[in-house]
């Protein structure tokens, strides 16, 4: 493991590289400096995200979308939150902290996240239908000192990159800032209705640097509105505005459905979208998530096929759109299947509760009384470890809702209780209803996948994906040995 010596030495020497790129791809010769950023960017994803950088690379050419998307972020977003997001969310979260995450989930045998999911509250200013997180009402709060106890622990294992979800994280923004502040070499995404943006938070976002948004926005104001109330659509693109003016660093979160699939795809949207300041938009497959949760808004088979591909199409080197769309369902294969348990990342509720994921709330473990490791360890998440993969065909990554039979063995293995404290469900019940969703799914997961990868399973251009954590820490400690610095 590097020394604290050796690990500000190097980030000294890379955020003072970083600051020359910077100036200099704003200047003249642009273009030749913009490659300079990618090289930078290259070397810092090489083990998390080989192929994006690869793709980006190729998608750069004159006049090209993805060229187009790097001019506007250089001219648009604010310096110190370029630098900032590079420094802790490429330096620190995909490139060191990767290989602390790696090596200490070696040592202790368990799956250390590099990300870290987890609600300040679940009181909200909103009342979505078919919000995930509002099953736990507003009556819970995790409190500075939690955060930062949370945040602390997880640093020393590797972890710099945290997403807060919620309710509505920004009830908390002061404390967030205060969180940003003090953990300056992390980074943190909010997951946000951004009602409650206004000027004054804007100023202190500029100030700390290491936050950005993903606003969540379901289609154009009549289908945006009738999900999240009359008025919302107006004030997300208020709020949008006023981020763009003030040069932070923002996307888009949406739950696709049967109803807005297609509009939340368009061009006319996503033009929109471009021309508002987002950098990226992040598309969640409807969830029947909650006792009593319907199933009436989930994708037919042939509309989830359309989102396969429309994304890809989106987000392709030629054509597409200068925004980068990620499909947090559909894109298994570029992260090895299912992420939850640890692996990559896990979710901490605003009771303290530990879980795989936002979306599966079973849990052994709880924040106030014990430690993170000890919360990395429990029982449920060694039993997704020992599971892990759920399913060689990466469109059917989830234990829940495309592998219905094995997210029961691993509750029932772990003896782990519901955390859904307003309407508790049994797993059995949750994966009952999700049952029918995944034998409509199988047949079209199976021709998609077969018809991108004929021997069934995914053959990645880098050695590291995918391998198991014992035999990549060797790996990328042999190679940081050749390697010694990132910067050069």
């Amino acid at each position: 493991m590097q020394s604290k010596i050796a690990h500000a030495a190097e980030r000294t020497a890379f955020g003072l590289a970083l600051d020359g790129i910077i100036n200099a791809a704003s200047g003249k010769d642009r273009e030749k400096n913009l490659d300079k950023l990618v090289d930078m960017g290259s070397k810092l994803l090489k083990d998390t995200a080989p192929g994006s950088a690869r793709c980006l690379r190729a998608g750069l050419y004159p006049g090209s979308n993805w060229e187009q998307f790097l001019f506007s972020l250089m001219d648009e977003v604010d310096h110190n939150i370029i630098k900032t997001t590079v420094l802790n969310g490429g330096y620190e979260a995909a490139f060191r902290g990767l290989r602390t995450c790696t090596e200490n989930a070696e040592k202790y045998q368990c799956n250390v996240p590099w990300i870290i999911l987890f609600d300040p509250t679940t009181a909200c200013n909103k009342h979505c239908i078919g919000c995930w997180s509002a099953e736990y009402g507003n009556r819970y709060n995790l409190s500075f000192d939690d955060m930062d106890k949370l945040v602390s622990e997880a640093k020393a294992l590797g972890t710099h990159m945290f997403m807060l979800t919620g309710g509505e994280p920004l009830v908390r923004k002061h404390d967030i800032i205060k969180l940003a502040e003090k953990h300056n070499d992390c980074m943190f995404n909010i997951f946000t209705n951004a009602s409650l943006v206004d000027q004054a938070f804007c100023d202190d976002v500029k100030r700390v640097g290491n936050i950005a948004f993903s606003i969540s926005v379901e289609g154009f104001e009549e289908s945006n509105d009738g999900r999240r109330g009359d008025g919302s659509f107006q004030e997300v693109m208020a709020a949008m505005d006023l981020m763009k003016a003030n040069g932070l660093l923002f996307g888009t979160s949406t739950a696709y459905t049967t109803k807005n699939y297609k509009t939340v795809t368009s061009d006319e949207y996503l033009d929109m979208l471009i021309e508002k300041g987002c950098r990226y938009a992040w598309y969640f497959h409807l969830m029947p998530v909650g006792a009593g949760a319907g199933t009436d808004l989930m994708c037919t088979p042939e509309e989830r096929e359309y989102m396969f591909h429309r994304i890809r199409e989106i987000r392709g080197i030629t054509g597409g759109k200068p925004i980068f769309a990620m499909d947090f369902q559909n894109d298994g294969e570029y992260v090895g299947g299912c992420i939850a348990g640890g692996r990559v990342f896990c979710h901490v509720n605003a009771a303290g509760d530990v879980e795989p994921c936002v979306f599966i709330h079973y849990s052994n473990a709880n924040i106030h009384d014990k430690s993170w490791l000890e919360c990395l360890k429990q029982p449920i998440f060694q039993a997704y470890r020992s599971h892990y993969p759920f399913n060689d065909n990466m469109l059917q990554p989830c234990p829940m809702l495309e592998n219905p039979e094995i997210l029961p063995q691993i509750v029932h293995e772990a003896d782990a209780p519901c955390t859904d404290y307003a309407a508790p469900e049994s797993v059995d019940d949750l994966c009952a209803r999700t049952t029918p969703y995944a034998e409509s799914w199988k047949a079209t997961a199976e021709k998609l996948w077969l018809e991108e990868h004929p021997t069934g399973k995914k053959i990645y251009a880098d050695e590291l994906s995918n391998m198991p954590v014992d035999e990549k820490a060797k790996i990328i400690a042999k190679s940081d040995e050749e390697n010694q610095a990132v910067v050069g």
